[in-house]
């Protein structure tokens, strides 16, 4: 019945082609596999639970629209699902599912039915982004090539986006390993590949994501023990852009899961794009075998801009805001302010919405007065002694005390929380950030920021410090 069910399976599917996007339909119609029909029920394979749930979700009407048309009213479809499990289990995982939300699973190789109830066959891995039709790239195309200005600080780096832009997957920089320090531009560069990929290949999966999502993902998926869904649904991705990849230090769980991810997409011929405020040598508890596939293909740093290149970003920023600005306040702004683009241009957007705002013409003078400002609020920020400031006053305490040798509970976290924000908002060694919070050594500080990550992701309370302690330290 093989043959008979690959030809009413054959017919469905030109039906369904013909009723959505070619994007969805490669996406959740090409894996399936007919297996056989037998009484009018028709038996079709697919790769994990999560699958299944996705097409009863959304694609059951044209599903059972398709069959009658082959099969007659009393058509029936049975889901097989079958995914290999490669984290220890010899047997892959197999289980037989009616259509239409029956209630009942029928696992193979076990002689009776369990009895479950339709409201836990729920969509075990829901993703925020995931439309009805199609996996929303998470894209911001805003953030372009076009305005993504080249500079000897950027060429490599832009030159191979546009490599791998024109090419995803096809060329010898996969990973393409983007990094640098705050500011310089990495985002902007993943997102403008991840658009000129969309605008080339409009059948492509693209997928923008955070290593903090895609860490908190990973987490919940463990919890509600679909770890496996989680695993399949990053393996139908083309191209995965993963943002900030220095997150996933310390964390062994997702250092895993993104192993075997990167291996499937990377032996399947899938592009994936890295970003990093660090270089590969210098990630801390990012396992070696991780760190061995990161320089696989091309780590291209971005360093700060020179002055030449940020005159003309600012320009370009001016043009395109229709704003009109004379060379010398251009010139005074880019000369003061060095460290990164993205204080560039926040210090223009400032000066434009001081003039706009008091109704008043742009000088040197004003110029002079938002970069200042702008300068010496960035320079607080990056200062120790400034988030030793914040924290203590944030929990009600002064500085001696949260220095102190006490072991009281609130007090320790309060220090282990200004270590934390220390190594992510600093470029200090952690010798020296422990050296200036009571005298630590730096066995110490990795210490305090393993312990902020795993009571983040553990208690509720705990995570409202770090939100509210990374405001008021990002205002």
């Amino acid at each position: 019945m093989a043959n008979k069910a690959e030809l009413v399976w054959g017919n469905c599917l030109l039906f369904i082609k013909d009723n959505i996007q070619t994007q969805a339909y490669k996406t959740w119609f090409e894996p399936i596999v007919p297996v056989k029909l037998s009484d009018n029920a028709l038996s079709i394979q697919v790769p994990s639970k999560f699958f299944y749930e996705w097409l009863e979700e959304h694609y059951v009407k044209l599903l059972k629209l398709s069959l009658t048309k082959e099969l007659g009213e009393d058509a029936r479809l049975v889901y097989i699902i079958k995914m290999e499990n490669t984290y220890g289990n010899r047997q892959p995982y197999t289980e037989s599912i009616p259509s239409n939300n029956h209630s009942t699973l029928i696992p193979q190789n076990v002689d009776a039915p369990i009895s479950t109830s339709s409201a836990e066959l729920k969509n075990p891995f829901v993703i925020p982004g995931i439309k009805n039709l199609q996996i929303e790239s998470q894209l911001n195309p805003n953030y372009n090539f076009e305005n993504f200005l080249e500079g000897d600080s950027n060429r490599l780096a832009r030159s191979a986006g546009i490599a791998v832009g024109n090419k995803p997957g096809g060329t010898s920089f996969n990973p393409l390993l983007i990094f640098g320090n705050v500011g310089l531009g990495k985002t902007h560069l993943a997102h403008a590949i991840g658009v000129h990929i969309k605008e080339k290949y409009v059948d492509k999966t693209v997928l923008y994501i955070s290593a903090e999502k895609f860490t908190q993902q990973y987490v919940e998926s463990v919890k509600k023990n679909t770890r496996n869904d989680f695993i399949h649904f990053y393996q139908i991705i083309d191209v995965l852009i993963i943002d900030d990849v220095q997150f996933f230090s310390g964390k062994s769980g997702t250092q895993d899961v993104f192993f075997h991810i990167f291996n499937h997409l990377h032996q399947n011929g899938k592009q994936v794009i890295l970003t990093s405020d660090k270089a590969p040598v210098d990630m801390q508890d990012i396992e070696q075998r991780l760190l061995s596939r990161f320089k696989w293909g091309l780590s291209a740093e971005l360093q700060q801009p020179s002055l030449e290149t940020r005159i003309s970003i600012l320009k370009n920023k001016l043009f395109r805001d229709g704003v009109e600005l004379s060379e010398n306040i251009i010139e005074y702004i880019a000369k003061n302010i060095k460290s990164n683009i993205r204080e560039l241009e926040g210090a223009i957007i400032s000066l434009i919405a001081q003039s706009s705002f008091n109704r008043i013409e742009i000088t040197h003078e004003l110029a002079k007065e938002i970069v200042d400002k702008f300068v010496k609020n960035n320079k607080r920020e990056v200062s120790i002694d400034y988030i030793q400031k914040i924290v203590s006053e944030y929990f009600q305490m002064n500085i001696d005390t949260l220095q102190s040798k006490t072991r009281k509970r609130h007090i320790v976290q309060a220090r282990q929380l200004a270590m934390y924000f220390a190594k992510k908002f600093t470029k200090a060694s952690l010798a020296s950030i422990g050296s200036q919070i009571g005298k630590r050594d730096h066995a110490t500080v990795l210490h305090a920021c393993k312990t902020v990550d795993n009571l983040t992701f553990t208690d509720k309370q705990f995570r409202k410090y770090v939100e509210d302690l990374n405001q008021k330290l990002t205002l």
